[in-house]
């Protein structure tokens, strides 16, 4: 087995291309080699037919006992030379033929083939079977021409990998995604591009999940501490502590704000020659205590919310050097400690409340009451055991409640780390839950068992290690135990086998400081002593980041470190506090799922694989199986840092069209990430806004919009071999140059044979000739009547244009549908100079703007969305289909609000009569066409399309359900009559406030003095209960005023009475009299 050999810098996120290691993904299931975390270990069970196995001792006697591997005595020796099995980087493979408990599907961990309704053939292919299918390729090219057509390339697949016959639709979906050009036959080399670039995007995506990243430089506080911090903790609510060997405790925020300090040692003067030598101490949560450990050979007991002394147990045999606490059940508890001679003390104490109480009313020393541990022994609720574990002081103990067993170090390298029960087998009071007679023996002998034993081989694991174990940390739910020590190596253990370490990482070159095991991330953080951070993956046994301290700037000798999982964040101290916080990107809603982490301004299915594809802000794309919702493949910087503005396939389906805000358009073979071409201007290149995808005449184009206020069109020949890296539109037409668009273009819609229309932020239409390259017509719509402009531009913008195709050449009827402006949906007659034909509200509130629309079953339905969120249906059958100018708006289906931000797109699956959309809200959901809530694209729990007991419905998404524009309008929220605002103004005379005209959510509504005083006597928030009360009062208000006035501007101004002149009273005084006579006639004049 190699050892492992992590990266000793801090990595930054790769944007080049690696050759995965996933080519040889089949290795991890040769019958010599296996992948489980502790697959590579030594055999604990014993030969056939012997039962070697010990069995350890629980904690408590009434519990059965677990076996442990049989000792091993064998002499300590450096693990240098154990060679580990290279783990690849992706997850176990899975494929066709194989068994449903293959593990995990490449680039998206936790889903496991069981899940996969589908499994990719591509899966099954490694080294092996490639050198084989390379000669099989050319064996099954029966016409000698290098190349595979469909029904060849199916025979060859079957023959060497062996597949079912109920597998044919794989091969053929496999075939297309190498066929992106859709010529009907692949070559060699397309097949191998098409694997090699599929695992390097999935090697990249697994990267990007895997990324860990500090906040550099750390945050760096003053200490108040004058003495070396022993120990940091922290409490349920965030709170981390500090305590130094002076006994002054600090307290600290998450953000590394000092909130107070106090002492557990009295600064009385008087008492400064007795001042005690605090060794550790631990929190003692649940009853709200502080344990401390002195060089007094005492462990005392404080309040934690006053730091008033409680009481101590005095007299103990050796100095306690580390202290932990456990709760082991109700009122139960286990109070820990290692001293200066290996000794584990272990105090079980039940009924831990009274004895508490008990304890403080001993009678006092030097402030505190005391009891000695001989008492304490002779208690009839505790239990004290000792136990010779180590060959030299203790460094670190621990105790495990979930696998109830004490874990301590030391530097001895014989005894590096004992994993041992509280209780041997040897207690005569734990042989079957017997206690009585352990007691009576106790007051028998009248004599305290503190003289300290030997555990059995059967009751405890020895880890024996080369200079000994410094620290360590152990994690039940992942079963892997981690220790470092002098030796600057990072040991890795299945806990069960105590001979040696699955795995040994190394890249320290110091002595290893502190370790941790983070369950919810899994990672490790290691610490040496030079400062140097690392983060290690469990799975993947590598090294994931490194901090030096030049990166985080942290200056001292180590004195204690600490890993807060509450604030991820990293506490260490020197001569001062510092704080290391793992970077994250933001989460928009902690309780909602999301599909990207940024915002999304695409969704588009695709029939020819039954997929959604995805694209954000971010610029990654990411591939969807629509039936289940798993993911399937995602890559990323598709345009560089620019986001990815707008989308679409061409003719065949298997090629996607990507545009961002760099201005370039890009093609894709999407199923592996392979970008085919480059489309781009080569003078001052702007934000693509809209793309479409035109066949005309046999020929083929790609026309894009945007910020260049011009009509973008490439040609699309696959066959043609450019080589150019970026491919120049056509020349522009010269009515776009001399009449097109004076603003940005924002969409473009095509309609066969040859008609193409845009729109633009200004609100004008162009309808356009492509075979001529002329204009058809310009559209601009009349303002409708009463309408208040909402913002300063006018509500002008066009954001999207669709054709009814179905009459697009009906001279009468109206064949364009334009989603603006003012937030109006307008239909157009193009013909005799263009003409609108109907125009109606297409919102809920004034103001909103129509982001996108898609038409339904041959153009008698469309679908609209606007920027607040919600989806509209209308019926557009036979609406506007004469001369005739219509002023009633088409029949409403039905509305729903399906997101909480804009809306950017959507689009209609119509053979399962669903619907996707996409929204700013980083979010991508799927509906039922009558608005049922199916699922949003990302969310734990698969779905079934073709099983609605899967759907979410009834359910809404949460955020939608608690947004205050989801409610229905009420009448409260209506706005007044003309006739009550002139009431309001006669109030003026009396000198009482006009009442604010507050706009939430472009909602208008007037409140009153009287109506407020009214709501506070009534106090209806009182009276409310449920979760959404709890989320109202919990929740930060912020109003969303959607562009309307400031608090400022809702101020109302009075003038200012004006003040009379004040009279300086006349006041003279006799100078002949004394001060007392004018006291006493403080009136008297002269």
């Amino acid at each position: 087995m190699a050892t492992i050999m992590p990266s000793t810098s801090i990595p930054v996120p790769s944007k080049r291309k690696i050759r995965p290691s996933s080519a040889a993904a089949n290795l991890q299931s040769h019958k010599k080699f296996t992948s489980g975390l502790f697959d590579n270990r030594p055999a604990t069970a014993a030969p056939s037919g012997s039962d070697a196995l010990g069995q350890r001792p629980p904690t408590r006697g009434t519990t059965p006992r677990h076996t442990w591997g049989k000792k091993v005595d064998t002499e300590i020796q450096e693990l240098d030379n154990v060679r580990h099995l290279r783990r690849l980087t992706l997850a176990q493979i899975y494929g066709i033929g194989e068994s449903d408990a293959a593990d995990i599907q490449h680039g998206f961990i936790g889903q496991t083939a069981g899940t996969q309704l589908k499994s990719k053939i591509e899966e099954k292919i490694n080294i092996d079977t490639l050198n084989l299918l390379k000669t099989a390729f050319e064996e099954a090219d029966e016409d000698g021409s290098g190349e595979l057509d469909l029904d060849e390339f199916k025979v060859l697949l079957k023959s060497k990998l062996k597949l079912e016959g109920t597998k044919e639709q794989q091969i053929d979906a496999l075939f297309y995604k190498i066929d992106y050009s859709s010529d009907g036959l692949i070559t060699w080399d397309e097949f191998c591009t098409y694997m090699q670039l599929e695992y390097a995007e999935k090697e990249d995506a697994y990267k990007r999940m895997k990324e860990v990243i500090f906040s550099l430089p750390a945050k760096i506080d003053m200490t108040p501490h004058r003495d070396t911090v022993l120990k940091i903790a922290d409490t349920a609510d965030g709170t981390i502590l500090c305590c130094s060997q002076d006994g002054m405790v600090s307290f600290w925020n998450g953000n590394l704000d000092l909130k107070r300090t106090r002492s557990v040692v009295p600064n009385d003067p008087a008492m400064k020659p007795k001042q005690k030598w605090i060794t550790d101490f631990t929190l003692m949560s649940h009853f709200n205590k502080i344990i401390v450990g002195t060089g007094d050979r005492e462990i005392q007991f404080y309040e934690l919310s006053s730091f008033e002394p409680y009481c101590q147990i005095s007299g103990l045999e050796t100095v306690p050097l580390k202290i932990d606490y456990c709760s082991t059940g109700h009122d139960e508890c286990l109070v820990l400690f290692g001293d200066s001679v290996g000794c584990i003390n272990i105090l079980v104490i039940e009924s831990a409340g009274e004895c508490l109480r008990i304890w403080k009313k001993k009678p006092k020393l030097d402030g505190i009451a005391s009891i000695a541990i001989e008492q304490v022994v002779m208690g009839p609720n505790t239990n004290f055991i000792r136990w010779k574990v180590h060959g030299d002081w203790i460094q670190e103990i621990k105790y495990f409640d979930n696998i109830r067993q004490v874990i301590s170090c030391s530097n001895h390298a014989n005894t590096a780390l004992v994993i041992g029960c509280v209780s041997g087998s040897t207690q005569v009071e734990h042989q079957g839950g017997h206690q009585m007679e352990a007691k009576a023996s106790k007051q028998k002998n009248n004599a305290p068992s503190t003289v300290a034993k030997e555990r059995l081989d059967a009751d405890q694991a020895v880890f024996k290690v080369y200079k000994g174990v410094k620290t360590f940390d152990f994690s039940k739910e992942k079963n892997v135990l981690v220790t470092g020590g002098m030796d600057r190596i990072v040991r890795m253990w299945n806990p069960y086998v105590p001979a040696k370490p699955t795995a040994m990482l190394r890249g320290h070159n110091a002595p290893i400081f502190y370790l941790f095991i983070s369950d919810d991330d899994n990672r490790i953080f290691s610490i040496s002593t030079d400062k140097c951070v690392k983060v290690w993956d469990i799975q993947d046994q590598n090294c994931l980041l490194t901090v030096r301290p030049k990166g985080h700037k942290i200056r001292g000798d180590l004195q204690c470190c600490f890993y807060s999982s509450l604030n991820k964040c990293l506490m260490i101290a020197t001569d001062q506090m510092s704080m290391l916080s793992l970077k994250s990107k933001p989460v928009l809603h902690a309780d909602i799922v999301i599909t990207h982490r940024e915002p999304i301004h695409a969704a588009k299915y695709n029939p020819e694989f039954k997929q959604v594809v995805t694209c954000s802000d971010g610029s990654v794309v990411k591939l969807w199986d629509f039936e289940n919702g798993n993911p399937i493949f995602e890559f990323s910087d598709a345009h560089g840092d620019a986001a990815i503005t707008s989308m679409d396939f061409d003719n065949t389906g298997r090629r996607l069209i990507t545009g961002g805000r760099d201005g370039s358009l890009k093609i894709w073979n999407y199923n592996n990430g392979h970008c085919l071409r480059t489309l781009m201007p080569e003078v001052n290149p702007d934000e693509v806004c809209s793309c479409v995808y035109v066949e005309m005449n046999k020929n083929r184009y790609l026309v894009a919009v945007g910020w260049d206020r011009r009509i973008n069109i490439y040609s699309d020949d696959p066959d043609e071999e450019d080589v150019r890296e970026t491919i120049e539109p056509q020349p522009t037409w010269h009515d776009d140059l001399e009449n097109g668009h004076k603003e940005d273009i924002l969409s473009v819609a095509y309609c066969p044979p040859n008609l193409l229309a845009t729109s633009s932020y200004d609100g004008e239409i162009i309808v356009w000739n492509m075979v001529s390259g002329h204009i058809f017509c310009h559209l601009n719509a009349p303002a409708p009547g009463g309408y208040a402009d909402q913002s300063m531009d006018g509500d002008l913008s066009i954001n999207k244009v669709v054709f009814l195709t179905s009459r697009a050449y009906n001279k009468d009827a109206a064949s364009l549908i334009a989603g603006g402006p003012r937030g109006y949906i307008h239909f157009w007659n193009v013909f005799h100079g263009g003409s609108v034909r109907a125009q109606f509200v297409g919102t809920k509130f004034p103001g909103t703007m129509v982001t996108d629309m898609h038409l339904y079953k041959n153009d008698t339905i469309i679908y609209t969305c606007d920027s607040l969120g919600f989806i509209y249906c209308w019926r557009v059958e036979g609406y506007c289909v004469s001369k005739m100018v219509v002023t009633e708006p088409p029949e409403l289906i039905t509305t729903w609000r399906g997101h909480v931000e804009s809306v950017t797109c959507i689009d209609i699956i119509e053979d399962h009569k669903m619907m996707i959309s996409s929204s700013l809200d980083c979010t991508v959901r799927m509906w039922t066409l009558e608005g049922d809530y199916v699922a949003t694209f990302g969310q734990p729990d698969p779905w079934d399309v073709f099983n609605t007991s899967t759907f979410q419905h009834p359910m809404v998404p949460y955020d939608v359900l608690i947004d205050p524009k989801s409610l229905p309008v009420h009448s409260v929220m209506e706005v007044k009559s003309d006739e009550d605002s002139t009431n309001v103004k006669q109030k003026k005379e009396e000198r009482r406030p006009v009442p604010s005209n507050v706009t939430y959510g472009q909602t208008t509504f007037y409140v009153d003095d009287d109506t407020i005083a009214q709501q506070v006597k009534e106090k209806p928030f009182n009276r409310g209960t449920g979760k959404r009360l709890r989320h109202e009062k919990m929740k930060s208000s912020l109003i969303d005023r959607g562009g309307g006035p400031s608090e400022y501007q809702l101020l109302r101004c009075y003038d200012l009475v004006e003040t009379p002149e004040i009279k300086q009273p006349e006041i003279t005084v006799d100078k002949d009299n004394n001060l007392f006579d004018f006291m006493d006639n403080p009136k008297k004049k002269t």
